[in-house]
């Protein structure tokens, strides 16, 4: 991590809530670039290495990533990993937009803290920890992990606003602290998951607004929805987008407007993981709005990221294309909690270890390539 003085912090302004209250602002510190120095290295290194150039595709590009985030090259292997799953409910999931009722929230984080969702056995695999975050669930859950508790329950984003001015800023501000707390704690990689029943009407809603499209080009099935419920969250997202677009230049608006906590939260995540030049692999359609919502609060701050997969939303590749982002796995993946970024790790790991482990063809004792062949050219082009 770097050593270098914070910058002056970027002033996100907000316009007057309808209701009159006054609106505190946010700030997030100015998100510098990657190290374009170890990004050379670690493109002649794999230059140098025992095997064609470019023959390991996209394995030489994903190490070439983390050389430059890191700052060193070759990369080291990642230590300590985390994935922090930021959970809440939605008033919107008592529209028949989901295929499961808003209790499967609290019992799904209880399942991730006992280490029985998918998110931790794809943790555990990859070597990665775990984290779980209330942030607007619709019950009562673990003191250890409520903390930062907003509220219980986002408003039903149809009729009425997810969350009030100060929650918006609460929520953005209790996930800033998050990543400075795990970045400070030795986290290396973060990962952000999502678990909340109906948390895919707002992450659309966002997603339309901010790439302006339309309802029917976000809207999929989620948990499994059938045609009629599909048609629900259509509507539900219909109307969400006619205040939504109003206020889609101001980010913290938009997301006191669509959003809410858990995905406010998210947003002060990823943009502060940003701004500490701490690498991150975004998860699916939820994360990804969030994500959006994050470049707009730090400048910036996609440089940071890698698409950890593409997730089936349709939503989930208007954000790629938006974010300029590629995926690293396309498993019809659609779980959320994190799964998919997980899932990307090893294949992060291994491309690491290929870039810091394999032999130089000089150390080899093999015959590299050519000065001709290194660039490209042909032995017939070359006689020529």
């Amino acid at each position: 991590m770097s050593t270098v003085p914070d910058p002056q912090p970027v002033h996100t302004p907000s316009a007057e809530p309808a209701d009159g209250t006054d609106r505190p602002g946010i700030e997030f510190g100015v998100v510098r670039p990657p190290d374009e120095q170890a990004h050379r290295q670690a493109v002649a290194r794999h230059d140098g290495l025992t095997k064609p150039a470019g023959s390991l595709g996209r394995l030489e590009e994903l190490g070439v990533w983390v050389a430059a985030r890191q700052g060193t090259c070759p990369p080291r292997p990642f230590d300590r990993p985390r994935v922090v799953v930021f959970a809440g409910d939605h008033g919107i999931a008592t529209n028949g937009v989901s295929a499961y009722p808003s209790e499967v929230t609290a019992q799904m984080v209880e399942n991730i803290l006992t280490g029985g969702a998918a998110v931790n056995a794809l943790a555990a695999n990859a070597g990665a920890g775990v984290r779980v975050v209330d942030m607007a669930v619709d019950g009562e859950t673990n003191r250890t992990i409520s903390a930062h508790k907003v509220r219980k329950s986002s408003g039903s984003l149809n009729v009425e606003d997810a969350l009030t001015a100060q929650q918006a800023h609460e929520a953005v501000t209790a996930g800033r602290a998050l990543a400075d707390e795990e970045v400070d704690s030795g986290a290396d990689l973060l990962i952000a998951g999502d678990m909340g029943i109906g948390n895919t009407t707002p992450a659309a809603t966002l997603i339309a607004a901010l790439t302006e499209n339309e309802p029917v080009a976000v809207v999929g099935r989620g948990t499994g929805i059938d045609d009629a419920a599909w048609m629900r969250k259509t509507a539900a997202i219909r109307d969400a987008l006619r205040r939504a677009r109003k206020v889609v230049d101001d980010p913290l608006v938009l997301l006191r407007t669509a959003g809410g906590a858990d995905i406010a939260a998210m947003a002060g995540f990823l943009a502060q993981a940003s701004v500490r030049r701490t690498p991150v692999i975004l998860d699916g359609v939820v994360v990804g709005s969030a994500a959006m919502v994050a470049e707009e609060l730090a400048p910036g701050a996609t440089q940071w990221w890698m698409a950890g997969h593409r997730s089936v939303e349709p939503g989930a590749t208007l954000v790629l294309e938006h974010l300029d982002l590629r995926p690293v796995l396309d498993l019809d993946m659609r779980l959320g909690e994190g799964s998919g970024a997980v899932s990307a790790l090893p294949v992060v790991n291994a491309a690491i270890r290929v870039l810091a482990e394999m032999a130089s063809f000089a150390e080899a004792g093999i015959a590299g390539p050519t000065a001709d062949e290194a660039a490209g050219v042909s032995p017939t082009d070359a006689a020529d």
